[in-house]
C-alpha cells in the first residue's frame, strides 16, 4: 500500500519558509508585491485568484487584484500590463488563464516583464529553464519536484516518465527531472505502447486531463506516482488522471486529488514572488 503524499503539509512548510524570507526582506525595506489580473468571471479562475490572495496574506506578500470585464480589449489589457511592469511596488504579475477567446494569451504573456513573470511562461524564462539557468520555475512542475523530494526518493539515475506535453506542465516537468539527473521519457496522445513505457517508470508524473486514465496495469510496482490531473469522474466527483484506488496498492508513494499537487502550485508561486522581489532589488536568489 502506497504512502499518501500530503501536498497540503508540504505546501504549508514552503509557505512558512516564504513568510520568513518576506519578513527578512521587509527588514531591509523591501516588501514583495504581486498583482493578479482576472479578465471575465470564470468561476474556477475566481477560486484560484482567491486562493492566491489568501496565500499572499499568509506569507506577508503585498497583493493587488485587477478584475476586468470579459469584453476588455487586447489594448486595454496590454495597457494594464505596461502599467504594472512600471510599478515598483509590484514584483510579480500573473494573468489568470483562461482568457476570453478574443484575447491573445501568447501576446499577453510576451508583454509581461520577464523579471516579473512569476508564472515562468515568458519565452525568455522558458529558454532559461531549458539551459538550466533559471530564476523562476513554472509553479506546478516546481511543486512536483518538491513533492518527490519530500518522499526521500532520489531522482538522480531514476527512469522518469511524464505523460503529457503541455507548455505549462509536461515540457517543463521533463526539463526539471532532467536537471535533477533523471532519465526522462515524455509520452503523449500519439505515443505507441503507452502502458509498456509507463511500466518502466520509477517516477511517473501524469498530466493529461483525462479522469482515471492511468490504471494499475500501467504502473511499475514500487513507483512514485504524481497525479497533476484535476478532473470529474462519472459521478461528477473530483478526481485525478490516475485511478487512485486501483494504483495505490501498486505504488510506493502517490499523490491524492485533491490535496496533492494543487496546494503546491500556489506555494511555489509565493516562492517565485519572493525571487522576483530579490532580482529587482539586485539581491541573489538562493
Amino acid at each position: 500500500m502506497a504512502v499518501r503524499i500530503d501536498g497540503k503539509a508540504v505546501a504549508e512548510k514552503i509557505k512558512a519558509q516564504v513568510a520568513e524570507e518576506v519578513a527578512a526582506l521587509k527588514a531591509q525595506g523591501i516588501c514583495p508585491g504581486m498583482a493578479v489580473v482576472l479578465v471575465g468571471d470564470d468561476p474556477a479562475s475566481k477560486i484560484y485568484v482567491n486562493n492566491k490572495k489568501k496565500a499572499c496574506a499568509q506569507t506577508g506578500i503585498y497583493s493587488e487584484e485587477h478584475v476586468l470585464p470579459a469584453e476588455t480589449t487586447q489594448e486595454e489589457l496590454l495597457a494594464l500590463i505596461a502599467k504594472l511592469n512600471a510599478d515598483e511596488k509590484i514584483h510579480g504579475i500573473l494573468v489568470q488563464s483562461p482568457l476570453p477567446k478574443h484575447l491573445d494569451e501568447k501576446l499577453v504573456v510576451e508583454h509581461i516583464d520577464p523579471n516579473k513573470d512569476v508564472d515562468a511562461f515568458h519565452a525568455y524564462n522558458v529558454g532559461k529553464i531549458m539551459i538550466g539557468d533559471f530564476a523562476f520555475l513554472p509553479c506546478t512542475p516546481a511543486g512536483v519536484i518538491e513533492l518527490i523530494r519530500s518522499t526521500g526518493v532520489e531522482i538522480s539515475g531514476k527512469n522518469c516518465v511524464v505523460v503529457g506535453r503541455s507548455n505549462i506542465v509536461g515540457k517543463p516537468m521533463a526539463m526539471l527531472l532532467l536537471h535533477n539527473n533523471g532519465t526522462v521519457t515524455i509520452c503523449h496522445s500519439k505515443t505507441k505502447n503507452l502502458a509498456e513505457i509507463c511500466r518502466t517508470a520509477d517516477i511517473l508524473v501524469v498530466a493529461v486531463g483525462k479522469a482515471k486514465f492511468i490504471t494499475a496495469d500501467m504502473v511499475k510496482p514500487g513507483a512514485v506516482v504524481i497525479d497533476v490531473g484535476m478532473d470529474r469522474d462519472e459521478n461528477g466527483k473530483l478526481c485525478g488522471d490516475v485511478d487512485y484506488d486501483a494504483v495505490e496498492p501498486v505504488a510506493s508513494y502517490i499523490t491524492p486529488v485533491p490535496g496533492g499537487v494543487g496546494p503546491m502550485t500556489i506555494a511555489m508561486l509565493m516562492k517565485n514572488a519572493v525571487s522576483a522581489a530579490k532580482i529587482q532589488n539586485g539581491l541573489s536568489v538562493n
